[in-house]
């Protein structure tokens, strides 16, 4: 397969981020003449993060661009011929040259599918050797960026549809790869945006970002900007001295305030003109650098209400520090008395962002009925996701050359279910989710209005089902290495998501206590499960 012309594809994964044992056991698989053999492994969790009773699918454009890039460098193989046994049959290496992933097949959830327990998010075939060796990287692809959609839909779940919610997490992330990649599935789970530039670059994510405190406390108020001259937004009228109206606007407001004008911080107000001269059309003050009430507020509405002076409106505020939604409601309340008193109606409605370590509790107290909070700023609950730091999926092998294969154990939540399979979704009356079943390749589908025994997993006795619709869950994407279908943009996932999500009964839906969604066997299935485990997996 030749790798494809993308910036990305070696970025998502090298062949060599992998683990030892991935290269020892291709040695061991060419030594024994079986290289090539046919074989299937499938990538799933056992169970749904956060203590939740979904997940969603994440990761697999990173995939397909790793595979589709798939090639060991000269440099790749010498560093294995370095930490393989001196006396391995040059031979081998010869073959690992070769390689590349153009008799690889995948099948997959769709970005952003709902994805529960056992129900494969990857099924990929190919030459034996090759598709062991894809394990780690895989693995690593998926298992972070299906847990990081997944933590961001629980907390669009608690913000509700209409607050903004910003990934702000990269400084906290795990490395500069986590960071990526959280900024990345943050958004498909249900972010509107992030502060990591590179993802808006590299993955189209919608940017967000103003200023930090240390642009403010870097004015003294002594500096005098080169040029602090601003022109009226919609007419040529004469530049006005910004810093000048600024100065006459701040005596009103503090009078309106009951503030002595010498209150507000002249740093603050410094810095807050100077970004206002950088960025008329998209002002935004940061409040709390050293009171909100005293100086921060004061300072933002003589900047915001000389620009409105000139036709421009400031965008918002932001808050950073203390009781976020008390603050809020009462910087609210003042914008409606500011707006009133000097007949700028915009005023009272500009945006109000929060930010600092807001976590699920947090963000619940922030979009209750009544707040004032527009937008919410979450970086290091999100991106580290402390509830539940990995998804815990696994790789394993379902069938060889055609033969099912089941790993057994003494753990009984480790036993795999063996053969090549096919995974349904079967709804209710108005496409409400009753389960997914899962089945042996060759059987025939489900079909809607057709009665079907299955065995939910883990249970002794089965049950019966009539769904009035099915629908398969997992797509052919990659066949013989060739990409089947162009791949949904991540906006396209991310809305598909945000519908999965929709579909997703409220019961199933609760953070706490949820009821658990159903994933069942067909009987032929639960009959060779039962075979295998009686008599061995060969």
């Amino acid at each position: 397969m030749a790798a494809e012309q993308d910036p990305e594809a070696r970025a998502a994964a090298r062949p060599l981020l992998t683990d030892l044992y991935q290269a020892t056991m291709a040695l061991g698989y060419w030594r024994a003449g079986r290289a090539r053999e046919q074989a299937e492994f499938e990538l799933f969790f056992r169970g749904c993060p956060f203590g939740g009773a979904f997940a969603l699918a994440a990761g697999l454009r990173d995939c397909v661009r790793f595979l589709r890039a798939f090639r060991l460098r000269d440099a790749d193989v010498q560093f294995l011929a370095s930490v393989l046994p001196p006396d391995t049959d040059p031979a081998f290496f010869e073959h690992l040259r070769a390689l590349d992933c153009s008799d690889v097949t995948v099948r997959a959830l769709p970005e952003g599918s709902l994805a529960f327990p056992s129900v494969p998010l990857l099924q990929v075939s190919g030459p034996l050797l090759v598709v062991q060796l894809l394990e780690t990287p895989l693995l690593c692809l998926v298992s972070y960026a299906s847990l990081i959609a997944t933590n961001a839909a629980r907390l669009r779940l608690i913000a509700g549809p209409e607050k903004r919610l910003l990934e702000m997490g990269l400084r906290r992330a795990q490395g500069p790869d986590g960071g990526l990649t959280a900024s990345t599935y943050s958004y498909l789970g249900g972010f509107d945006g992030s502060s990591n530039v590179l993802a808006g670059q590299l993955r189209g994510v919608p940017l967000a970002g103003t200023l930090a405190h240390s642009f403010v406390t870097s004015f003294s108020g002594t500096e005098v900007p080169p040029d602090q001259m601003l022109a009226p937004a919609a007419s040529p009228g004469p530049r006005v001295d910004l810093t000048a109206r600024v100065e006459a606007w701040l005596d009103r407001v503090c009078a309106h305030l009951g503030l002595g004008v010498q209150e507000p911080h002249r740093g603050e107000r410094a810095a807050f003109v100077a970004y206002a001269l950088a960025f008329p059309q998209a002002f935004q003050g940061l409040l709390d650098t050293y009171s909100v009430q005293r100086s921060g507020l004061p300072n933002f509405l003589a900047v915001a209400l000389a620009l409105g002076e000139l036709g421009y409106r400031a965008v918002g505020v932001r808050l950073d520090s203390g009781d976020l939604l008390q603050q809020a409601q009462e910087i609210r309340g003042v914008f409606r008395t500011v707006s009133a008193r000097f007949q700028m109606p915009w005023l009272e409605s500009i945006s109000i962002a929060v930010s600092n370590n807001i976590d699920e509790k947090e963000l619940a107290r922030l979009a209750q009925e009544g707040s004032e909070v527009n937008v919410i700023g979450i970086g290091t609950n999100v991106v580290t996701c402390p509830h539940q730091p990995s998804l815990g999926c696994v790789y394993k092998l379902v069938s060889v050359g055609g033969q099912p294969r089941m790993k057994l154990t003494e753990d009984p939540e480790k036993q795999t279910l063996p053969g090549s399979k096919a995974a349904f979704r079967l709804l209710g009356p108005e496409g409400s989710l009753l389960l997914d079943v899962l089945q042996l390749a060759e059987e025939p589908p489900p079909q809607a209005g057709q009665e079907l025994r299955v065995w939910p997993h883990g249970a002794r006795e089965a049950c019966t089902v009539r769904p009035t619709g099915v629908e398969p869950l997992l797509r052919l994407w990659v066949q013989q290495g060739q990409l089947c279908e162009p791949l949904p943009s991540l906006a396209e996932s991310r809305s598909f998501a945000q519908l999965s999500l929709s579909r997703l009964s409220p019961e199933h839906k609760r953070l706490e206590r949820p009821a658990l969604y159903q994933v069942a066997l067909s009987d032929k299935l639960r009959a060779l499960v039962d075979r295998l485990s009686a008599g061995g997996s060969s």
